[in-house]
């Protein structure tokens, strides 16, 4: 199927704004009008049944989710759970019957996983398409295809279909869209990897669906040890070793204090490092030629990434969320430390402790206990509920539309209205401008970290353009081919906001192809961000005398202007936060 086409079939989808779990902004997309068509008419007729026996209309009943999804209901799906901790094998099995299949879909929480199980389906001579939101890889003749989530295409019928970390259907702002998967896929077999304290509630929910449920329990296959003693000094630190902490400029302070002791260069990884960086940082620190055989890193290695760690080191087991700086949980503590002694890497056996020694009882106690039994699972309205609510109410400006809904929705005590708090601050902005509804829902769908003024900026830009021309020329609001290596802390901050815009216009390059034509300069450019980002990191390493080395940049990509001046092609001030 074209990518054009693909897309048209996905462009009334529904994901709210990015929260504390994995950083939604890099992966929202959207649902096809077919799946959201064909979910209105079967909700229309519980609505008109509601209308005739009660005297009301009411829109807002979300009480039988699965209804939404005739396809997958006219099947009486094999489901098959496979769940465990971090490295049991969980994952492969299901990947192994997904590659016996005629035909088959992945779906995971974020690109690297939806790119890695892409390429070992290919590998092994299975074509696989690659389909995110900002990727597309089509593959001729393929029918597999590897996915982010809330790409899944729930109107297509597969033999085999995998859901990956489902405990994530507990997410406040992503949740949704592993709900809609798992109700959704119209496969015969179904297999739904993750926590077991997912199982309970999966159970539940599919009840429902009339489908045959097997739960498949896994051992974790390398030992995983707990040490008694912490870190102590940082000469301590030992080639394989990775220290978690949660803030960019933690990272960084880290890197740079392993890195003048003189033993040890650093790889990093963390959430706002482009997705593309992020795999060559890993993709480095696993390479036994490298020199850095040190990982610096946040959360982000939670998933998505194969990592040889031989001993995880938490600097602190404390986490700012977005909202207040708390204790990790249980189940945040088990992920990260589980990354430790991959199976069938060269450290068969993982080690776990705490920089400092009074972290160490959290540390025990959390690797003995359960994950918390994930009780509800995230639901979101479409926008065909909300357009006819809008219609019915006589009302075309999104954030009162929406705001009013989610007040007034009626679920199940199985569901949880998903988190849309970024969604209703975009829309607070898109409503100003002459745009339709679904225009301004689009872009209130768009990956916008609204926590970073140049990708707030960004993102207005690109709406005002739209809404007064009908057509958005990059080179209007960014002036291409004047990017330069950070120098600085904070530059290197603006180079990845202005990453984060690139990745807005080639995300709305495919949603509305013709009025945003310039995606290739911004892939382009994209790519020449995270370049220069790499280069960056590599030249703010310590190394010793004679064998610095720096990547092969084109110098005509580094102009005279200063990474100081990036905002201003936004059309912001040239600020850090």
């Amino acid at each position: 199927m074209a990518v054009a086409a693909l897309l048209r079939r996905r462009a009334l989808s529904s994901s709210p704004a990015a929260s504390s779990c994995l950083p939604a902004v890099y992966v929202r997309c959207l649902l096809s009008n077919s799946d959201l068509h064909s979910m209105v008419n079967s909700t229309s007729l519980r609505f008109r049944r509601d209308y005739h026996n009660s005297g009301k209309f009411d829109l807002t009943d979300m009480t039988h989710p699965h209804m939404w999804y005739p396809k997958a209901r006219e099947k009486k799906r094999n489901v098959f759970l496979h769940v465990g901790p971090t490295n049991s094998g969980k994952t492969h099995n299901a990947l192994k019957r997904l590659e016996a299949s005629s035909s088959g879909v992945y779906c995971g929480p974020l690109r690297l996983l939806a790119r890695e199980v892409a390429q070992r389906l290919n590998n092994v001579g299975v074509p696989c398409n690659l389909i995110t939101g900002q990727e597309r890889n089509e593959i001729d003749g393929a029918k597999h295809s590897s996915l982010t989530v809330e790409m899944a295409d729930v109107t297509t019928e597969y033999q085999c279909a995998v859901i990956d970390e489902i405990q994530m259907v507990g997410c406040r702002s992503r949740g949704f869209s592993f709900t809609r998967a798992l109700l959704g896929l119209c496969s015969d077999e179904l297999h739904v990897c993750g926590d077991p304290a997912a199982v309970p509630l999966i159970q539940r929910i599919l009840e429902a669906t009339g489908d045959v449920v097997t739960v498949q329990y896994y051992e974790r296959l390398s030992p995983l040890v707990p040490l008694k003693s912490p870190l102590g000094s940082f000469s301590n630190i030992r080639a394989g070793d990775c220290l978690v902490t949660f803030s960019r400029r933690g990272i960084y302070n880290f890197k740079k204090r392993i890195e003048t002791e003189g033993k040890h260069l650093c790889s990093v990884v963390y959430g706002s490092l482009p997705p593309e960086t992020r795999t060559k940082q890993a993709t480095m620190f696993n390479d036994d030629s490298s020199d850095l055989n040190v990982l610096v890193a946040s959360d982000a290695i939670g998933m998505g990434l194969n990592l040889n760690i031989y001993r995880i080191i938490f600097s602190t087991m404390m986490k700012f969320d977005g909202f207040s700086n708390r204790e990790l949980t249980v189940a945040e503590i088990k992920q990260i430390a589980g990354r430790a002694g991959r199976y069938g890497s060269k450290f068969p056996v993982g080690e776990v402790t705490c920089l400092d020694a009074e972290d160490l009882p959290l540390l025990h106690s959390s690797l003995d206990s359960p994950s918390p039994i994930i009780e509800r699972a995230g639901l979101f309205p479409t926008f065909d509920l909300l357009s006819l609510y809008s219609r019915l109410h006589g009302n075309d400006f999104f954030h009162p539309i929406l705001e009013r809904f989610l007040d007034k929705a009626k679920l199940s005590p199985d569901y949880f209205i998903a988190d849309c708090e970024d969604m209703l601050k975009v829309a607070a902005i898109v409503d100003d401008l002459p745009l339709g509804l679904y225009d301004k829902y689009l872009f209130c769908l768009s990956p916008v970290d609204m926590r970073d003024d140049i990708s707030v900026q960004g993102l207005i830009q690109f709406a005002e353009n739209y809404a007064k021309k009908g057509i958005v020329r990059l080179k209007e609001i960014f002036t291409p081919g004047t990017l330069q290596v950070p120098k600085t802390h904070n530059q290197l901050k603006e180079l990845e906001s202005v990453h984060k815009v690139l990745e807005l216009y080639v995300w709305l390059s495919f949603r509305l192809e013709d009025s945003f034509p310039d995606h290739e300069m911004a892939a382009s450019q994209k790519s020449i961000c995270s370049m220069l980002i790499e280069e960056y990191l590599e030249r703010s390493g310590w190394q010793p005398r004679g064998r610095r080395k720096f990547l092969s940049t084109p110098q005509k990509l580094l102009q005279e202007s200063d990474v100081s001046q990036l905002s201003k092609y936004f059309q912001v001030d040239a600020r850090s936060k």
